[in-house]
């Protein structure tokens, strides 16, 4: 499971990462981004660009939003497998972070990809009523089993994508069973602080 991560870059590190038009709403460098907080995030979406979201999917089965899919059975579950065919997104990060047990209590580990400031992890986005009745779009990442890497620290991770594969897991047109072969452990050097 990944339930926290963070995206610590300017908005021209940002825009140039990602080749977006200039950022002209607030948008601050975060270093802690976890579904509890109030404020959105950013989000890369294959027709639009960036928009800023909250994380975590509110079916109204759901007694917390599920902040998470699994890649394993992501195309199998009606809460999921929609969103991934028809509306997947780049969660733009810097780092994420997972609890290591340690011998008396967890020890919270920071994990970066070497040689990439911005990295992008596999995301999908559905609209979900709030509150008040409006339809809202929210943000869920995909999580696979862990690389041998992570496996010291956790069995789960979330699905890192190559810089090349970006743009055919936005891509509308594309096989989502071709797509979700992108949805592996990721094979990218992890630096894990």
């Amino acid at each position: 499971m990944c339930g926290r991560y963070s995206l610590e870059v300017s908005k021209e590190g940002l825009t140039e990462r990602y080749n977006l038009e200039k950022i002209t709403f607030d948008y601050q460098e975060r270093e802690d981004i976890f579904p509890a907080t109030v404020a959105v995030a950013p989000i890369i979406l294959p027709d639009t660009g960036l928009a800023f979201l909250e994380w975590g999917f509110t079916p109204q089965f759901a007694k917390r939003p599920l902040i998470n899919a699994r890649a394993e059975t992501i195309l199998e579950k009606p809460t999921f497998g929609k969103a991934f065919r028809t509306m997947r997104c780049l969660i733009p990060a810097t780092a994420f972070y997972e609890w290591e047990k340690g011998e008396e209590k967890k020890i919270k580990r920071r994990i970066t990809v070497t040689n990439q400031m911005i990295f992008s992890i596999a995301g999908i986005c559905d609209y979900f009523l709030d509150e008040e009745g409006r339809e809202q779009l929210k943000y869920s990442l995909i999580t696979t089993e862990a690389n041998d890497q992570m496996k010291q620290i956790h069995h789960r991770m979330p699905v890192i994508l190559r810089p090349e594969d970006e743009s055919e897991y936005l891509n509308k047109e594309q096989e989502p069973e071709k797509v979700h072969q992108l949805l592996k452990p990721s094979e990218l050097k992890l630096v894990i602080i």
